[in-house]
């Protein structure tokens, strides 16, 4: 026999008296013949959110797909350099780590990891200039790399995006350089880091802290993290930095700690990483993770 539907406010007050209401990313399709898999719920107490200088944040449990905190999660704003996240993804989805490539003439502004035309590196090289040292260089090399040119690959990240209902996401280049129009919001980007760090290849490399890159013609690339809570804030395990100045900073991270995780995203701050520890402070001061008493049934 199928039991009623309760619904998710009532299961989670079963669990706590004291519990503030927690909301779904997703909401469940409307029939269902089989059990509902639910995961441990983030259960909060009734201790403010501190204040923040981003304009965007979002808080999501990618494990039980709850919703800690969402201020302005869905409008588009500058994702700076967290674009490379997509970046990061599409080349993974075309190129085999081990390819060599050889740097062609590029024009590249911003962020650098120096590469020479005519060097060659392994598209698992760039990657790591990319995502560590968060290079221009390397992310304009991955694109003009694709069977079609650079824009052929960034009509691939827009594809993607669409493929996984990024409704606020549209890129116009591969490094997130600011430009009209070139946007995500929190929301997106919480949803693509979910995605990015089930890739075993792109979680290892954002958790990587320093790299020393030798390419095939013998240059030296020495890549340090320019997150700097990696390595210093218990559980964080990347994902992505990002800034502009016509945009603000930007970061995406993804915490892992015994208690439960998190993915935090942060768009047009003044402290990207001031704003994500007091968040990473409060969800896990505020929070206990607690599970379900029973299962969920849909009729």
């Amino acid at each position: 026999m199928k039991l009623p539907i309760f619904p998710l406010a009532f299961l989670v007050l079963l669990l706590t008296s004291t519990s503030v209401l927690v909301t779904p990313l997703e909401k469940f399709p409307r029939k269902l013949d089989v059990e509902v898999p639910v995961a441990a719920i983030p259960i909060a107490n009734n201790e403010p959110v501190p204040k923040i200088s981003a304009q965007a944040a979002f808080i999501y449990d990618p494990l039980s797909a709850v919703v800690l905190y969402d201020k302005n999660g869905d409008i588009p704003l500058a994702p700076a350099s967290t674009t490379k996240i997509m970046t990061a993804l599409v080349a993974l989805d075309n190129y085999n780590l081990q390819e060599v490539v050889t740097v062609p003439k590029i024009k590249v502004t911003g962020q650098k990891m120096n590469l020479i035309w005519g060097e060659q590196l392994t598209i698992e090289n760039l990657l790591q200039g990319l995502l560590i040292f968060s290079a221009n260089d390397a992310g304009e090399v991955l694109a003009s790399h694709f069977s079609g040119g650079r824009e052929a690959f960034i009509a691939a990240m827009n594809e993607k995006a669409v493929d996984l209902h990024l409704a606020q996401t549209h890129f116009l280049n591969p490094t997130g350089i600011f430009m009209p129009g070139h946007q995500s919001s929190a929301q997106d980007l919480a949803r693509l880091a979910n995605f990015a760090m089930a890739n075993s290849v792109l979680a290892q490399i954002v958790a990587t802290r320093h790299e020393l890159v030798t390419s095939q013609t013998g240059q030296l690339h020495d890549l340090f993290n320019l997150n700097i809570l990696l390595g210093t804030v218990p559980g964080v395990i990347g994902v992505k930095t990002g800034k502009t100045d016509e945009g603000g900073e930007a970061l995406v991270t993804y915490v892992k700690r015994d208690g439960g995780s998190v993915l935090i995203v942060v768009l047009g701050s003044q402290d990207r990483f001031g704003d994500t520890k007091a968040l990473i402070d409060w969800v896990y001061r505020t929070h206990q993770w607690q599970e379900p008493l029973a299962a969920v049934y849909f009729p």
